[in-house]
């Protein structure tokens, strides 16, 4: 019996990871759905940018309240789970405050005091962030668009890390005065909070210190799961979309191999129209553009995943100012639960079964695709290197190369371009009319 906490600590363990990693593997899954696309390229700028963007917090800062308090939970949060591996070994093997023994006495004092002003930090930030979301009034955080769960799951993260926060100063309090000889410097943060466990009794300090011990530990668990469920996906994601960003200059689009091959063909009267594409030029595809998720490419379904629902970009989109239904932000979201219901459908059935919808027209209109200016600024504002615009500009090109559902304006321009070999609607003989006087 002495051993087992022992081995309901190590069942939780293998069953937290175990879920966490089959979550994991799904989401993997659900990513390589898209095309395949090669972002090897250039590695040492790609570590230099995943390291100053995703790990530096560099966008992050541009406003720099929000960026700021952003910091505090982030380094805060990350660094005190090293504090994991403590309670891991712990809870293993049934030791109480191993790395003690490990760092030292002295070190060990600064390591968790170092660890309470974080957490101190920490709390700070989330209090201000709950604040901010639910009763200040940023127009991005109390759009239409986040009604219902995305909202829930913005204050469900901010409340579960409250309370690891407020598990965490309970266990060190209940330490403090249980045992204020050995851990005298360690706690001063909450060594303070809790004045009144100066009168408790030694055992009921130990309960109060274990419970708080197994909270903290539960919760790290169920928060590492629930993230599968969560917009906070992007504290895993965030790295790997950015390290496969694109690095090319922003808003270029990509012209197609095959298409450019077919222009060169009609324009060059000696090309042999049945000759092999050379090697390593791109074939032609089976669709232009794109339809429903599996038209687009992997890294845009990752930035999918990696969406942080922040909405700096639709804050600055001039399309969304000025009224229209465009929102990249609600771009990325949809097409994320897009993802996400094929994603089902394949676990239902053990392969994707044809549903009757797609992302176009079931997901995201016309009407937003055709709304958007191309300017850019979502791309730019976005803290993680997501491109809403990436994915605007495949399904605009299925709209128009697949189905000819380009606006009349557009048309018209095309013609023009046809036939006149301008936007404008004259003959080419009257093109530098404007310059006679």
């Amino acid at each position: 019996m002495q051993y087992i906490d022992n081995v309901i600590f190590l069942v939780l363990l293998v069953a937290g990871f175990g879920l966490f990693a089959k979550s994991l593997k799904e989401l993997y899954r659900n990513i390589r759905l898209g095309r395949a696309i090669d972002r090897t390229d250039r590695k040492p700028e790609r570590w230099a940018t995943m390291a100053r963007v995703a790990l530096g917090q560099s966008k992050m800062v541009k406003r720099p309240i929000a960026g700021i308090l952003h910091i505090f939970v982030y380094v805060g949060f990350v660094i005190i789970n090293i504090e994991l591996l403590e309670i891991i070994i712990d809870g293993i093997f049934g030791t109480h405050r191993f790395l003690q023994g490990i760092l030292g006495s002295s070190f060990y004092t600064i390591f968790t005091a170092s660890l309470e002003v974080l957490a101190l930090l920490v709390v700070i930030a989330v209090v201000v962030f709950f604040i901010r979301r639910n009763f200040y009034g940023v127009k991005r955080l109390t759009m239409k668009e986040l009604f219902g769960w995305p909202k829930q799951d913005a204050n469900w993260i901010l409340i579960i890390e409250f309370a690891l926060m407020v598990a965490f100063f309970t266990m060190n309090g209940a330490d403090y005065y249980a045992d204020a000889g050995r851990f005298g410097g360690n706690f001063p943060i909450s060594s303070r909070l809790f004045p009144f466990f100066q009168n408790m009794s030694a055992e009921t300090l130990h309960i109060i210190e274990k419970s708080a011990w197994w909270l903290h530990f539960i919760g790290i668990l169920f928060f590492m799961n629930y993230l599968y469920y969560s917009k906070h996906l992007h504290i895993i994601f965030a790295f790997p979309n950015t390290w496969f960003a694109n690095l090319n200059k922003q808003g270029k689009f990509n012209n197609l191999d095959s298409v450019t091959r077919e222009i060169k063909l009609m324009m060059d009267p000696n090309a042999d129209p049945y000759a092999a594409p050379a090697e390593g030029a791109e074939e032609t595809p089976s669709k232009f553009g794109a339809e429903d998720i599996f038209d687009l490419n992997q890294h845009q379904l990752l930035s999918a995943y990696s969406c942080t629902e922040c909405g700096r970009c639709t804050s600055v989109c001039p399309a969304n100012i000025t009224g229209k239904k465009l929102s990249p932000r609600l771009i990325m979201m949809k097409t994320r639960d897009r993802l996400e219901e094929v994603g089902k459908n394949i676990n239902k059935n053990g392969k994707f079964v044809d549903d009757g919808r797609k992302l176009l027209n079931d997901y995201i209109t016309k009407e937003e695709l055709w709304a958007c200016t191309t300017c850019n600024a979502c791309v730019e504002a976005c803290p993680v290197l997501i491109d809403p615009l990436s994915i605007i500009f495949e399904m605009r090109r299925f709209l128009v190369m697949e189905q000819s559902a380009a606006p009349q304006e557009l048309n018209l321009m095309m013609t023009n371009v046809e036939n006149n070999a301008a936007p404008w609607q004259y003959n080419q003989a009257d093109r530098l009319n404007w310059a006679k006087d």
